[in-house]
C-alpha cells in the first residue's frame, strides 16, 4: 500500500464481509492498489448473488476504487465547450458501471483496458446527444465530424476551401449527402433572436439596433381569408341568380336584412331564412373540401 491508500482492515472489522477486506474509503485507494484489489473483488463478485449485502458491497467498492479512470477519461473532454466537468464525470461513471457489470476475469485482460472504452464512449454519446442546438439524426451528426476533418485536410492540399464534389469524392459519398451534412451542421449552434442583425446598427446611448426577432416573418392572418375566398368562389357559382344577389347585398354591399327585404319585396324573416339556408349549404360544401 502507498501512503495515499485507504485504510484496509481484516474481516473482523465491523461491517466487513466474510471473504473481502473492508475498505474504509474506497475512493482514496491509490490506482496501483485499486488494480490489484479490483481483481480480488471481481473474483468474489462472480460467485455472489445479486441483491445480497455482500454483492452490493463488492460492486459499490469496485465503482469507488475505479473512479480515477473516469476522471482520467473526463480530462480529455475538458475543453469541449459544453457540459461542465461534474456532468461529464457523472456520465463517465455510467460507462464505468456498465464496464463493471460486463467484465469477466476469464478474458485475461486488465480491467482498466476494458473499462476506458466504455467510459469514453458514454462521454462521447453525451456530447453527441446534448451539444446540438437542434436535434438531428446521429448519422448526420457523425457526417458533420467527417466533413470537418475532410475540409481541413483538403484545404491544406488545395490551399482553398474544397467544393462539394471534392468533398464527396474524398469521402466516397454522393454530393447530395455532403449537402445534407452541411445543412445539418447549421443545427450545431443556435443564435438568440435578440441578437442585433448588424452590430453597426447600434441605437442611441449604446442600445441595440434591430434584432432578428424584429425582422422575423410571421403568419399573415389575411392569407386564411384569401384561401377561404378562393374555395368559396366556385360554390357561389352553384347558387341561383336571386341567391347570389342576396349574398352580394348582405356581404358585398353590407345591407341589413330589412333593406334586402324591402328591395326584393319580401319580409325580413324570409330574408333571414334564405340566408341561413344558403350559408348552411356553403359551409357544408367548404367543410367537405377539407
Amino acid at each position: 500500500m502507498t501512503e495515499h491508500s485507504a485504510q484496509i482492515a481484516g474481516p473482523e472489522r465491523a461491517g466487513a464481509t466474510e471473504e473481502l477486506p473492508w475498505i474504509e474509503d474506497a475512493g482514496k485507494v491509490a490506482p496501483m492498489d485499486a488494480r490489484r484489489l479490483s481483481r480480488l473483488f471481481f473474483d468474489r463478485l462472480q460467485v455472489l448473488d445479486e441483491g445480497t449485502h455482500e454483492y452490493q458491497y463488492a460492486r459499490n467498492t469496485l465503482i469507488e476504487m475505479n473512479l480515477s479512470l473516469v476522471r482520467f477519461a473526463a480530462n480529455r473532454f475538458r475543453n469541449r465547450g459544453s457540459g461542465d466537468m461534474e456532468d461529464i464525470i457523472q456520465v463517465g461513471t455510467v460507462g464505468l458501471i456498465k464496464a463493471i457489470d460486463r467484465f469477466d476475469l476469464s478474458r485475461e485482460v486488465e480491467f482498466t483496458s476494458f473499462a476506458v472504452p466504455y467510459i469514453v464512449g458514454e462521454i462521447k454519446r453525451f456530447f453527441r446527444d446534448t451539444s446540438w442546438a437542434v436535434h438531428v439524426p446521429r448519422r448526420l451528426q457523425e457526417l458533420r465530424v467527417d466533413l470537418a476533418k475532410s475540409k481541413e485536410s483538403l484545404a491544406g492540399d488545395l490551399d482553398r476551401d474544397p467544393t462539394v464534389p471534392e468533398l464527396a469524392d474524398h469521402l466516397g459519398i454522393e454530393e447530395s449527402e455532403v449537402t445534407e451534412g452541411i445543412v445539418a451542421s447549421n443545427g450545431y449552434t443556435a443564435g438568440s433572436l435578440d441578437m442585433p442583425t448588424d452590430a453597426s446598427e447600434a441605437g442611441p446611448h449604446g442600445t441595440a439596433g434591430r434584432t432578428f426577432a424584429d425582422v422575423l416573418g410571421e403568419p399573415d392572418p389575411a392569407m386564411e381569408s384569401v384561401e377561404n375566398l378562393h374555395a368559396l368562389a366556385p360554390l357561389l357559382d352553384e347558387l341561383d341568380e336571386r341567391e347570389r344577389r342576396i349574398i352580394d347585398m348582405r356581404f358585398g354591399r353590407e345591407m341589413t336584412q330589412a333593406q334586402i327585404g324591402t328591395e326584393l319585396g319580401i319580409s325580413q324573416m324570409h330574408v333571414s331564412r334564405l340566408l341561413n339556408r344558403m350559408l348552411g349549404r356553403l359551409r357544408s360544401a367548404m367543410l367537405a373540401q377539407e
